[in-house]
Order: C-alpha cells, then sequence, then structure tokens
C-alpha cells in the first residue's frame, strides 16, 4: 500500500470513530426523553417509622432560613425507580415541628409529598401529590439543598442509603463538590 492511501485510510477510520463518538455524546432529543418519562413506574409507597430524635441528622439548607432541617436516617431510601425517599423535619427557632415523608427524583429535578406527620405520631397520606420541579432560589430551598448537595450529586442519584447518610454526615457528598460551583443557594 502506498503511503499516502495509507495516509488517508488512517485519517478517515481516525474522523470516522470521532463522528460516531460525538453521536454517542449526544443529548437525548425530547421524543427520547418523553418516551423514557412514559416508561417510567414509580414503585408502591410503604411508610416509614415515626422518626426518632436520635436517627435525625441536621443539614443546611439556607443560612437566611430560620428553619432547622434534618432526615431521619433510618427513613431514606435509595429506590429502584430513581426516586430517593426520606422523612423530612423541620423545626423552628420556637422548637415547633413540621413532618413530612418525601421524595426527590434527580431525573427533572422533582419533589413530591408521599404523607405529612400529624400530632398522634402517624402518618396522613397524601391523595393528590404530585411530582413538582424544583425551582432554584425559592423560600423552600431544602429540597433544592437535598438534591444538589446530598442525594442527587451532579445529577445522579445516589446509589444506596449508606451513601446518602455519609453525605449528610460530612456536610455535602462528595461528587456534589466539584459541581458545587455550578448551582447558587
Amino acid at each position: 500500500m502506498r503511503r499516502g492511501t495509507l495516509i488517508a485510510s488512517f485519517l478517515f477510520a481516525f474522523f470516522g470513530m470521532s463522528v460516531a463518538s460525538a453521536a454517542w455524546a449526544q443529548p437525548k432529543s425530547d421524543w427520547e426523553t418523553r418516551l423514557e418519562e412514559r416508561d417510567w413506574k414509580e414503585r408502591d409507597l410503604k411508610l416509614p417509622e415515626f422518626p426518632k430524635g436520635d436517627n435525625l441528622i441536621e443539614f443546611e439548607a439556607s443560612a437566611a432560613n430560620p428553619f432547622r432541617f434534618f432526615v431521619d436516617s433510618q427513613s431514606l431510601t435509595a429506590g429502584s425507580d430513581g426516586v430517593i425517599r426520606y422523612t423530612l423535619v423541620a423545626r423552628s427557632r420556637s422548637g415547633a415541628e413540621s413532618i413530612s415523608y418525601d421524595g426527590l427524583r434527580c431525573k427533572g429535578s422533582a419533589h413530591k409529598v408521599y404523607a405529612i406527620a400529624r400530632p398522634d405520631k402517624t402518618w396522613s397520606t397524601m391523595s393528590t401529590s404530585e411530582w413538582k420541579e424544583i425551582e432554584p432560589r425559592t423560600v423552600s430551598r431544602q429540597h433544592q439543598a437535598l438534591m444538589r448537595d446530598f442525594f442527587c450529586p451532579a445529577g445522579s442519584p445516589i446509589a444506596t442509603r449508606e451513601e446518602g447518610i455519609d453525605a449528610l454526615r460530612r456536610g455535602i457528598h462528595p461528587s456534589a463538590v466539584s459541581s458545587h460551583s455550578n448551582f447558587t443557594r
């Protein structure tokens, strides 16, 4: 084979691989995203035990927020459906508490409330709860903080409950540190 033909063959193969790999790296089309969303099925709801004080891990949602926020470590799950579920406790300075059992979907940055706590320490399920997109810079920054810093680092869901607990105890997920500058509090 002549040298010119050999170089041309090499360049053709190199550029062909480059074009093919660029095609693989393309973002999904709207059609592909809608198809995935249509085929997605949320698993059946199983409410956790009511939270106990010893199992609460505090996290910071926003320095400007007057509430303290906690996740019950025993309720935290990383579902096979891609949903991170957890009990959220919001405590005011006076000690009043609001407790809910929530879910986060990293895909689509969405939040859902499954149940809220009753005074008798039982759950009241939400009959009309729907997935809602988490808006940046809203008053309810606790969901954004949980998604960004702990449960969906770099946009991907945690794989295990232990991974989420470790991130909460550290104060941030190790993978969220590199992508943290892309978000604002």
